[in-house]
């Protein structure tokens, strides 16, 4: 089975394939809407064969479906017919939890995606649970405001990074994940990494949108929380 990946971001969609090794991307931005997506990814995959389909939102995903229209793109995405679009079958889910999926390695993992905006995703014994934090409130604002990339600009980089420490900790102390991982485009711009974290990759995302494609046969769980039976716990991380 061939499966192409779309990862969709504010300023790019990026796209790969089963057996491409260098991924394409063309601009995305406020007039982006998923009809030009569906057009704009088959122009520049129009060499590529595929099967299925697996895409990372950047929105609120439920029960394969986007439930919110994306903040920096154009509108239409909640009631657009991917499937008949794409004429093959497509999962989708958030973008960080895609991102989560692909960096996972076991036990629980706590994602946090440093964009545009926050991204954020658990993933606990194989089960992929996408989660909001950056709408949480935070002094006069939400942790997106201090956080994401208009915090980053307004607050400077040092003020910044000790948001993101303090958030980090936070959630830590919270959740007590076996693994932290900071991705995004903006987690590159942290001098020295929170304690107990470690540095993700936007590529990442791409191997998350094959694996959502991989569980029939890997027993792990990609959209909103389903318990995998007879999957054993595992503190441990390889």
């Amino acid at each position: 089975m061939k499966v192409l990946v779309i990862d969709i971001g504010g300023n790019n969609v990026k796209v790969t394939a089963t057996g491409q090794s260098v991924p394409r991307k063309f601009a995305s931005g406020p007039m982006l809407t998923p009809k030009r997506m569906v057009a704009d990814t088959r122009k520049i995959a129009s060499d590529w064969k595929f099967d299925v389909v697996a895409i990372g939102y950047p929105g609120l995903v439920v029960q394969n479906r986007p439930t919110t229209e994306p903040n920096n793109l154009g509108k239409g995405w909640t009631n657009f017919d991917f499937e008949d679009a794409f004429g093959c079958p497509v999962k989708m889910m958030n973008d960080a939890a895609m991102q989560a999926l692909g960096s996972y390695k076991g036990g629980i993992m706590l994602f946090l995606g440093l964009g545009t905006g926050l991204g954020s995703a658990l993933v606990a014994d194989h089960v992929v649970i996408p989660m909001e934090i950056g709408h949480l409130a935070c002094k006069n604002g939400t942790f997106e405001d201090y956080v994401g990339y208009r915090g980053m600009k307004k607050l400077g980089k040092k003020k910044w990074t000790k948001y993101v420490t303090y958030l980090t900790e936070r959630l830590m102390a919270t959740v007590h994940p076996d693994d932290v991982v900071l991705g995004g485009g903006n987690a590159k711009k942290l001098k020295k990494l929170p304690p107990g974290c470690r540095a993700g990759h936007n590529a990442n995302a791409f191997i998350g949108g094959f694996r959502m494609w991989e569980g029939v046969n890997s027993g792990l769980s990609y959209t909103r929380p389903l318990l995998v039976p007879d999957q054993p716990r595992s503190r441990k991380v390889g």
